[in-house]
């Protein structure tokens, strides 16, 4: 007897499924949190230490950052396939875990040996100039990030659902268990992240670069230790195939009969076999996409097996995977929005550190200097803050109203986070305006690039910081909880791949507006908006273009939002009770 679970298109027997649920918990999440504690730790401050220790320059090193985010997470698709298709989620762990590990220990070393990076600046010029990274030190550096790349792309979509994995989903007790380790999961989320903006980053940016990033290194170790030490404790969950073998099917089938006529009662004549094994929803029929139902009409030429399949899915789907494919596609208009929308809150992560390094990073008179990397601490606050207020006060408010699960449609949720990134921006671009005015009419100091410190207090960088917290809060987790609820049950892995694909994209996407601002920018006028030194440039400007584009984007938002229609299902294909008819399928207005 096979069982087929929720997060891949796996199997396992279930004769030999021994279940340790939280018996095992010690070692996934003690592997969870060192894992975060070394990733976080070590790319967080990854823009201070290219522009203080590599020499680069802001432009070149917020473009390398932004390309190796985004291939961080563009690469989870690969690791989702690779996972699901041939090797399973405890082998693609254990392979990316090793990968993270040497990629650290690779990055330690530039900073610890000396001919592995360029001298300081005051040293290698008298007139302020610095010495650039050799080819062969980007090659050193390069290969680290590689092997960090590596790691990412399986860790990321692999280890929460390999927790998961460790609970019987079929027991009260497995499924409280997996709702206590998503909670796990999230609280070691913010752990890392806020150890790593403060105390990790505060040894990279004042004790050593060396020391700051051995210890993310010797927290990886910890976890690839702690993960393979409870191996014989894990479930394992055998790859069957992955899902998008069935989009390439019904693609290559609609496209075979794209000659024959659409039939008059398509929910009734195509083909539509369900196997008894599905854990997908039957899903409701939909005029859209029309093209694709003719991969379900069945011909004379097709044949069928005696389960009643067909025998050759590449000419034949059944209508269920149609419908499967239309979700897919549906979703694609709103991911190309959220990427629009995350260009904002990239910029926002990026340029933030550039401000606080030219400005008064003093607390209040003790004599302590914040690092400037550190202030991306109070977006985490701002959404560790919020979400229970949300969850707990305001969304009861809203269903007593609405009489809505969620008290609002996700896809409005989603629009509020992008409203709240607009004024973000405006707000940003006002400060920063304010900002530079003191750095040129009253500066406190000049840093080690010989550029004026404004006297602006880095305290005034907190509520746009809050503010694009809080914007996440709606849109990022909106998008999450979106992408989970739309896609079918067994691509729920290449559903959670969609985020991180978004969030590459949207990294590329910031170098390449970086780029382009700054090329057009140097030629006019105004001269360079995005110079070394803010205070020769108009950063602002470059906030209120990126608040002009999420106008844009919201606009489009809203229009493929009015379009959109919701998932709906009629019963599950597993043996659940369900109505059997087709239901009709809701659009959501924002």
């Amino acid at each position: 007897m096979e069982k087929t679970e929720n997060c891949s298109a796996a199997t396992i027997d279930e004769p030999e499924i021994h279940y340790r649920g939280i018996k095992a918990m010690p070692y996934v999440i003690g592997n969870e949190t060192f894992e975060k504690l070394g990733t976080t730790g070590t790319s967080n401050n990854l823009l201070v230490y290219l522009t203080t220790i590599f020499n680069m320059k802001s432009i070149s090193a917020t473009n390398l950052v932004n390309v190796f985010n985004g291939t961080c997470n563009l690469a989870t698709l690969i690791g989702a396939f690779l996972s699901d298709t041939y090797f399973g989620r405890y082998t693609t762990l254990g392979f990316a875990s090793i990968s993270s590990f040497l990629g650290m220990v690779l990055l330690t070393l530039t900073a610890a040996v000396s001919k592995l990076h360029p001298p300081a600046c005051n040293k290698s010029s008298e007139n302020g100039t610095c010495d650039g990274p050799t080819p062969w030190q980007m090659t050193f550096l390069l290969s680290g990030l590689g092997l960090m790349v590596i790691g990412a792309g399986g860790i990321r979509p692999c280890n929460l659902a390999f927790g998961a994995d460790q609970f019987n989903p079929e027991t009260k007790s497995g499924k409280r268990g997996i709702t206590s380790f998503f909670n796990w999961y999230y609280f070691t989320y913010t752990f890392a992240m806020m150890v790593s903006l403060t105390i990790i980053v505060y040894v990279q940016s004042d004790v050593s670069w060396a020391w700051g990033l051995a210890i993310p290194a010797f927290m990886m170790f910890l976890s690839c230790l702690m993960f393979f030490i409870g191996t014989k404790m894990y479930v394992k969950v055998k790859p069957q195939g992955s899902p998008i073998t069935s989009v390439i099917q019904v693609i290559i089938a609609a496209v075979r009969k794209r000659k024959l006529k659409q039939p008059d009662d398509p929910w009734i004549s195509l083909f539509n076999h369900i196997p008894k094994a599905s854990i997908n929803s039957k899903l409701a029929y939909s005029d859209q996409f029309r093209f694709l139902n003719k991969a379900a009409i069945l011909t004379p030429e097709d044949k069928i097996n005696s389960d009643g399949s067909a025998m050759n899915p590449w000419k034949l789907c059944s209508l269920q995977k149609v419908e499967e494919i239309k979700c897919l596609i549906r979703v694609v208009p709103i991911w190309a929005s959220g990427i629009i929308y995350s260009v904002a809150m990239v910029q926002q992560q990026t340029y933030v550190v550039f401000q606080a390094i030219q400005s008064d990073r003093y607390l209040g008179y003790t004599g302590f200097n914040i690092p400037a990397a550190s202030f991306g601490i109070f977006t985490m606050i701002g959404v560790t803050i919020w979400i229970p207020i949300y969850d707990r006060l305001i969304v009861p408010w809203l269903q007593k109203y609405t009489k809505k699960e969620g008290g609002i449609t996700l896809l409005q949720k989603m629009s509020i986070g992008m409203v709240l990134a607009i004024i973000t921006m405006v707000i940003s671009a006002i400060v920063e305006d304010r900002r530079r005015a003191l750095a040129l009419s009253n500066p406190i100091g000049i840093d080690s690039k010989k550029r004026s410190i404004s006297s602006l207090s880095t305290m005034w960088l907190i509520p746009q910081l809050t503010l694009i917290g809080l914007s996440e809060a709606f849109t990022l987790i909106g998008l999450i909880e979106f992408y989970y609820k739309q896609f079918p049950e067994n691509m729920r892995s290449i559903a959670g791949s969609f985020t991180f694909i978004g969030l590459a994209l949207s990294s590329y996407l910031s170098s390449f507006l970086i780029s382009v601002v700054h090329k057009i920018s140097e030629r006019s006028q105004t001269g360079d908006w995005l110079p070394e030194d803010l205070n020769k440039g108009k950063l602002d400007y470059f906030y209120y273009l990126v608040a002009g584009l999420e106008v844009m984007n919201l606009g489009y938002f809203i229009m493929c939002a009015n379009w959109y229609k919701y998932k709906e299902s009629g019963s599950t294909g597993n043996g659940v009770e369900g109505d059997d008819d087709m239901v009709k399928l809701q659009s959501d207005g924002v």
